[in-house]
């Protein structure tokens, strides 16, 4: 059997990463109804809720919309849940699993207009 090299191991970690993460967002998103994630495109198209570096959702402008503060707290819940599943089976920790999955994932999908929040703890438009 032949011996795996160094670039074979990288591409093979990258794959594994982002099969792990594809699973973190489909569960995260399993866990909406249809009228949380409308709220939620909806407040991130406004500028209300954006993305963070962290792997969550967050406030960019105080909402006085229970709806969509519930609906901010259950998505952040499941992806809480989803994250410390794949940090288990990635024998990472829930923090680096939601960091990845902000950078492979949730980042890409962040939309001209919308709002992010960096590491650095700033928000920024894309």
């Amino acid at each position: 059997m032949r011996k795996l090299n160094t670039m074979s191991i990288r591409k093979l970690f990258v794959v594994t990463a982002a099969i792990a993460a594809l699973g973190v967002a489909a569960s995260a998103a399993f866990a909406q109804t249809a009228e949380q994630k409308a709220m939620i495109d909806a407040a991130k198209a406004r500028g209300t809720v954006g993305e963070q570096a962290d792997g969550y959702l967050g406030f960019r402008v105080a909402s006085s919309s229970a709806p969509l503060t519930q609906a901010v707290l259950d998505t952040n819940a499941a992806r809480r849940a989803a994250y410390a599943e794949r940090a288990q089976a990635a024998g990472a920790t829930t923090e680096v699993a939601a960091a990845r999955a902000f950078e492979t994932i949730v980042l890409p999908r962040v939309t001209s207009g919308q709002w992010y929040r960096n590491a650095q703890d700033q928000w920024v438009q894309r």
